[in-house]
């Protein structure tokens, strides 16, 4: 049992196969990978815009916690001048936790810039990819397209493709139903004319016509010797019996 279904799954595959060969468009297929890195393309800009703006938030969140830590400083700076080393001494605090975000911030700073150069270099690398297969895309397409042409071309000299296949076999049974009607035309003329066939348009039955026949040639042939002996050929015609001689 696992032989035979390993046998069926076999031929549905080259079946399936071949039938997607024949549905598959160079054309299409081309077209389709085309637009497919467009848009892979396309995701890695958005992901250098995201970068980027991440990148600018932190900048901005770096210069307002170094405006911040100037402050302190000031702060700290006018309390010991105040004589409030208290004071002086929380300020210096704050600003000295503030300093170690600066430096979580300036850290993560630098880990985006590096990926935003990462991802530009990609971005060309890509690009360049993409420019590419495009020129390279319509080259094959207009080769595929030509040698569809020529082969259409060919089938249609040559008879072979499935159109000219049809309108040869069209061809081919016109001339044997001409031929079987002609062959048909030609049998009844024959039968007509040896009597098997009642002429239903004309008048009289058979013996009718083989008498007119009988009459018909009767009335030639005395004609035609008539004929000859007032030319002076052949035989004198027949003495009518009772009829007197001429003198001589």
């Amino acid at each position: 049992m696992p032989g035979l279904w390993q046998r069926f799954m076999l031929i549905f595959r080259a079946k399936a196969s071949k039938a997607l060969d024949r549905a598959e468009n160079p054309n299409e297929t081309l077209d389709y990978s085309y637009e497919q890195q467009l848009q892979q393309l396309q995701n890695v800009k958005r992901g250098i815009a995201d970068v980027t703006t991440a990148k600018k938030r932190l900048e901005l969140q770096y210069t307002s916690m170094q405006q911040q830590v100037d402050k302190l400083d000031g702060q700290a700076r006018q309390a010991v001048t105040a004589g409030r080393e208290d004071l002086a001494r929380e300020a210096l605090t704050r600003k000295a936790a503030v300093q170690g975000q600066l430096e979580g911030i300036m850290t993560q700073g630098q880990q985006l810039e590096a990926q935003q150069q990462k991802l530009i270099e990609g971005e060309r690398t890509l690009q360049a990819k993409v420019e590419s297969f495009r020129t390279q895309k319509e080259v094959i397409k207009a080769q595929y397209s030509a040698a569809e042409a020529q082969v259409r071309i060919g089938e249609a000299a040559s008879g072979i493709g499935d159109e000219m296949q049809d309108v040869g076999l069209a061809i081919e049974r016109a001339k044997d139903k001409t031929q079987q009607m002609q062959a048909r035309a030609n049998a009844i003329d024959e039968l007509t004319s040896a009597g098997a066939l009642e002429d239903i348009t004309g008048s009289g039955n058979d013996i009718d016509r083989q008498l007119a026949q009988i009459s018909q040639s009767g009335q030639v042939d005395d004609e035609l010797a008539k004929m000859k002996a007032e030319l002076g050929q052949g035989e004198p015609a027949k003495q009518i019996e009772g009829e007197t001689p001429p003198a001589s």
